[in-house]
């Protein structure tokens, strides 16, 4: 090959986009199989140039009214169809935990899944959408045979559609210890409702008063095709160990006693027909059977489920960055819009962000990839430390990234025009779900501080050995300035 040949080559390949695969940090690659890359590449395409089309039409087929709550889009069942024939389905359930999965681990999937964050659509696409991955993750691991039977099949098809109840309005919820939903055993069903009190000044009262309970920001609760709720409550308040004193029981939608109050919006979006319920129980009966792993392991069980969650959400919130980072630099690049004389592309301080953006979206996205090899190597309960802070790092930096975006857009930027208002509303969630930053800050610190004492130690050792080769070389010790 002439050296000509050669240039053009290089120059040719420098010049063509890389691939979903090409794009792997280094790092990662020793542990991401041909199989993956493939499939990589094929989420890539499929994300780009079939979903991102179609959540317009997602959006344009939402119904009106009381209808955002009966109907769904019904270009989802075609975009569903189409994944389930390229063989994009429930890629989330990693191969080294659950047989029922596609058979990728959790780094290859959280690179798949940057991708399905770009899309409104893409996770419901693949059937690896919140909360039905956190719900089945919960059932394949701690479910019984028969719960598998009725539950997991139809939800790994997708066919129904699930939600998870933990948060009240009325405790702060951060502390799951404070949830006060009880769930009483009745032969063989068990009774959920509120707590048990005394209402004061009533003498006459014999029986405590149980109220109704309240459970809220039940996400996936508004959509028509969910039938079923796992529920967080307290079957033994009166355990000394308070993480004791918790249970999950599956209640199928719909239950007698079960009351939607209303949909919550988040910053003024409904996300219809996923929804945000908040809901009231009242004598709930469910069937004994429908507890998830006994009384008492409702920790064990949300602790399984929230720390899979939290990276699902980290890997996602890195393709919504990739995404705002494409609309910005497209906004820079409009030939129609300058100012003060220049494009945008032009002013320092714009090349500034984007270079500000593709350093954070990067740094950020090892961190995901790190957390995501060590669940890979151990469990999500061995990786609490990197989960962790992929979870608060993340979103901080999604939105930091958004917000550039919405800015270099101007007025623009916080209206319906563009997809970055909403990508804020909701990666703004991420700070509270699934725990507020400041709880996991706060554990992150204990744990960090434990090591004050072996730190004072080793830097004293260091001080005396420094001040011993002074003494055998006789010297002094001289000031640093």
């Amino acid at each position: 090959m002439s050296k000509s040949d050669f240039s053009q080559k290089l120059l040719a390949s420098s010049s063509r986009p890389q691939t979903a695969a090409e794009k792997i940090p280094i790092i990662a690659r020793f542990a991401v199989s041909e199989r993956a890359k493939e499939t990589l590449n094929l989420v890539e395409k499929f994300v780009e140039e079939e979903c991102i089309p179609a959540d317009v039409v997602y959006h344009s087929q939402l119904g009106e009214g009381e209808k955002r709550w009966t109907t769904y889009p019904s270009i989802i069942d075609d975009v569903k169809a189409r994944a389930k024939k390229l063989g994009l389905w429930n890629m989330f359930l990693p191969k080294n935990h659950f047989k029922e999965g596609a058979g990728f681990s959790n780094l290859e999937y959280g690179l798949m899944a940057e991708y399905l964050g770009k899309s409104r659509i893409a996770s419901e696409a693949t059937n690896c959408a919140a909360p039905d991955t956190g719900n089945m993750e919960v059932l394949a691991k701690y479910g019984s045979d028969a719960q598998k039977r009725e539950w997991l099949a139809p939800l790994l098809d997708g066919k129904i559609r699930s939600a998870f109840l933990m948060t009240e309005p009325n405790v702060a919820s951060s502390d799951a210890t404070n949830i006060t939903m009880t769930m009483r055993r009745e032969g063989d069903e068990y009774v959920l409702n509120g707590s048990v009190r005394i209402l004061p000044f009533q003498p006459f009262r014999l029986q405590p008063l149980l109220t109704s309970s309240k459970k809220w920001w039940s996400s996936g609760a508004g959509d028509p095709r969910c039938k079923l709720y796992i529920v967080m409550g307290k079957t033994d308040a009166s355990n000394k160990d308070v993480y004791r004193q918790q249970s999950v029981i599956l209640v199928p939608a719909g239950t007698k006693g079960i009351r939607v109050k209303r949909m919550l919006s988040v910053y003024g979006y409904d996300d219809a027909p996923h929804g945000h319920g908040h809901l009231i129980f009242e004598n709930v009966r469910v069937p004994a059977s429908n507890m998830v792993l006994g009384e008492g392991s409702g920790f064990e069980i949300i602790q399984g489920r929230l720390g899979p969650g939290r990276i699902h959400h980290a890997m996602r919130s890195i393709g919504a960055a990739e995404k705002a980072l494409e609309w910005m630099l497209a906004r820079i690049n409009d030939p129609e819009k300058k100012t003060f004389g220049k494009q945008l592309n032009e002013h320092g301080v714009i090349l500034e962000w984007a270079a500000k953006s593709r350093l954070e979206i990067d740094a950020a996205r090892l961190i995901v990839l790190n957390a995501a090899i060590k669940i890979d190597e151990s469990n999500a309960k061995g990786a609490l430390k990197e989960i962790a802070e992929a979870k608060i790092m993340v979103p901080n930096m999604a939105l930091t990234v958004i917000d550039r975006a919405v800015q270099s857009f101007g007025a623009a930027g916080i209206c319906q025009d563009t997809p970055l208002a909403n990508a804020w509303a909701q990666i703004r969630t991420l700070r509270i779900a699934d725990g507020p930053d400041e709880v996991h800050l706060q554990q992150m610190g204990k744990n960090e501080n434990k090591r004050g004492k072996d730190v004072r130690a080793k830097l004293d050792r260091q001080q005396e050995a420094g001040e011993k080769l002074l003494r055998t070389y006789g010297l002094q010790a001289k000031s640093r300035l």
